[in-house]
């Protein structure tokens, strides 16, 4: 079972301290969320009753590529992913040298989680078309994957038209694809063409057991492996080992955890509501569960 730290919402200059702490605890790989501005925004956020995004205009959201390339500065085995970047959100050859130069510069320490969005206002300030956004991202996947691994290349598809070309830096090792998303279609893109499938809310287990069997008829449907695909979802319960290694039993590659939103009235007391009580929850999980596993 490998441990994903869950790091929206946290202060950019938290960040580089709690990749540290992060490394040193033996969390797998880092993620932080993307978002491009904030608004009232008339699309309805699809992860809470409301339709109401659970942030406002105050809240943090750093660029994710920047942000990758300051911890991988100060770590040397940590990963980091995007959970989940918009990249349709974008022009593919902006979102082409932004993730090959952040996985150069940290090693191959990469893996780019990458979802269609829901917030309809990026895409108009973007000049991105919203209603071909997953179509887009079908086709940019595979159109990254044959940028990075160097070389001239041309394209010739439905939404993207160029070459011969070629950009650089590039990785020396492929960059995994992990697709985020829940929705049918979210995760026949992720059994298709992805190397893992990313959840990006909480999951009952229940709940968690559909996706993984849907997941699973889906690579059995494209002629895929299971063990093709990771799978990597936060879980509903409470950290303990054993309960870990059930789920890593049913499939479960890894989870998202955020460690200081269960802090105890204690740690709270004794560190505040900043990094030191962040890395301090990272800290006792690591002891309590990671070193259990």
């Amino acid at each position: 079972m490998q441990f994903w730290l869950g790091a929206s919402f946290v202060e950019t200059g938290q960040f580089v301290e709690l990749a540290r702490a992060s490394e040193r605890c033996g969390i797998h790989t880092l993620t932080l969320s993307d978002h491009i501005f904030y608004a009232d925004f008339d699309s309805p956020y699809p992860y809470s009753k409301t339709g109401v995004p659970r942030w406002n205009a105050d809240t943090h959201w750093p660029d994710v590529w920047v942000t990758i390339g300051a911890m991988s500065a100060v770590t040397s085995t940590l990963r980091f992913a995007p959970n989940v970047y918009v990249a349709p959100a974008r022009d593919l050859f902006s979102v082409a040298k932004q993730v090959s130069t952040a996985a150069v510069l940290s090693g191959d320490r990469v893996t780019f989680g990458v979802g269609v969005g829901w917030c309809k206002e990026e895409f108009v300030q973007t000049g991105q078309d919203f209603h071909t956004r997953g179509r887009r991202l079908d086709e940019m996947i595979p159109a990254l994957r044959e940028l990075w691994a160097g070389g001239s290349v041309e394209h010739h598809g439905a939404h993207f038209e160029y070459g011969p070309l070629s950009i650089s830096p590039v990785p020396a090792e492929p960059v995994p694809f992990f697709v985020g998303g829940d929705s049918e279609a979210a995760l026949r893109r992720a059994a298709r063409i992805g190397d893992g499938w990313m959840g990006n809310r909480v999951y009952p287990e229940e709940r968690l057991d559909a996706v993984i069997a849907d997941l699973r008829r889906y690579l059995r449907e494209y002629g895929r492996a299971q063990d093709d695909l990771d799978i990597i979802a936060p879980l509903a319960v409470m950290p303990d080992a054993a309960t870990y290694r059930r789920f890593a039993d049913k499939g479960v590659t890894g989870t998202l955890i955020a460690p200081w939103w269960l802090a105890t009235p204690q740690e709270k007391a004794e560190h505040g509501d900043g990094i030191e009580l962040k890395v301090a929850t990272v800290e006792r999980f690591a002891e309590e569960v990671i070193a259990k596993i």
